[in-house]
């Protein structure tokens, strides 16, 4: 990133803010919602990736060890962080070896294919988004396939959680999502830093350390918003963004071709 200008820097930083938002205040979302705009502005998803996915291990684990800290003794928060331990052995059983797969074919496919690829995924998660039709899994052999896919593009790209999620809201509690989805997120982010360091790929720690006080002011107030969020139809939300999303991979998309 040491060719990139000032203004680059500070649309990245604003990127960044608006990711630690997303991921603390709904759960989901951190790359999914913000690696397009990041691709906009320099086009190499091995360069962002890293750092995300540093970002990701660091808010992840300190907002799983604040809300274990809070819930001692206090029973009405401690029902507000349980985390689904069955469904994390359920999901990972499935995910692990296509979650791999992902990573090495990050690794070994063309810069452009892959930015075309996270850009069509993204056009079509924001599609769901804008006409209000979620993903859902409705048997287990739609688990397993959503699950399959879902781990495979989270190795390729970061994106994969909207599939996941899919399977995750037909077993899971609402008040168990978000801990139960920072655990899941943090085991395959962890896996892909293995990929990482053994393809010797540049971890950009120091411009992961550049960026961390911008993602943690989006973080805290994320973290301030999330009761607020859950309580509230987030229907317009999601719609607003999904067209943002979309109008977004149009532009990344041309761009790739």
């Amino acid at each position: 990133m040491s060719d990139l200008n000032l203004v680059q820097f500070i649309l990245i930083a604003l990127i960044f803010a608006w990711s630690g938002f997303v991921r603390s205040g709904i759960g989901f979302g951190g790359a999914l919602f913000t690696l397009p705009f990041l691709l906009l502005v320099h086009n190499d998803p091995l360069i962002f990736l890293p750092i995300i996915s540093i970002h990701l291990l660091f808010f992840a684990s300190t907002t799983l060890i604040n809300d274990q800290y809070l819930s001692r003794g206090k029973s009405d928060h401690k029902v507000q962080t349980e985390v689904n331990w069955w469904f994390i052995r359920y999901s990972m059983a499935i995910m692990i070896i296509p979650k791999v797969a992902g990573v090495i074919g990050l690794l070994i496919l063309p810069v452009d294919l892959v930015n075309l690829i996270i850009f069509s995924l993204i056009g079509a998660y924001a599609l769901t988004y804008i006409f209000d039709k979620p993903m859902k899994s409705q048997s287990t052999v739609m688990d397993i396939v959503f699950l399959i896919i879902g781990a495979y593009i989270s190795g390729t790209s970061l994106v994969g959680g909207p599939l996941i999620i899919a399977v995750a809201m037909r077993h899971i509690k609402p008040h168990q999502f978000r801990s139960t989805l920072f655990v899941i997120w943090f085991i395959l982010v962890g896996i892909k830093m293995i990929g990482f360091t053994l393809a010797e790929v540049d971890l950009q720690f120091a411009n992961a350390l550049k960026l961390l006080p911008f993602a943690a002011i989006g973080h805290i107030i994320g973290l301030k918003t999330h009761q607020w969020l859950l309580q509230r139809d987030n229907r317009s939300f999601y719609r607003n963004i999904g067209w943002i999303l979309f109008i977004t991979s149009l532009v990344g998309a041309a761009q790739a071709i």
